[in-house]
């Protein structure tokens, strides 16, 4: 199984959509450098990453069932 990192991939994702990160700081009524600090994260809190799929109309939830591996050996 890959490994996930939540963080990068919401920043990709902002990338694709042409989007700032001082538009989505204050989307999410976040300061910039948090953001950048969620960037590195590989996790994140699931209410914000509600929030974020919301706001981004992206799935990110459906990016982690997918890389999922129901493989009990890789517990």
């Amino acid at each position: 199984m890959a490994t996930i990192h939540i963080g990068r991939m919401i920043q990709a994702e902002l990338k694709a959509q042409g989007r700032s990160v001082t538009w989505f700081s204050g989307a999410i009524h976040r300061e910039r450098s948090d953001v950048y600090k969620m960037f590195k994260r590989p996790s994140i809190d699931t209410d914000m990453l509600v929030r974020i799929s919301k706001l981004l109309r992206h799935d990110f939830f459906r990016d982690f069932s997918e890389g999922i591996s129901m493989d009990e050996n890789t517990l």
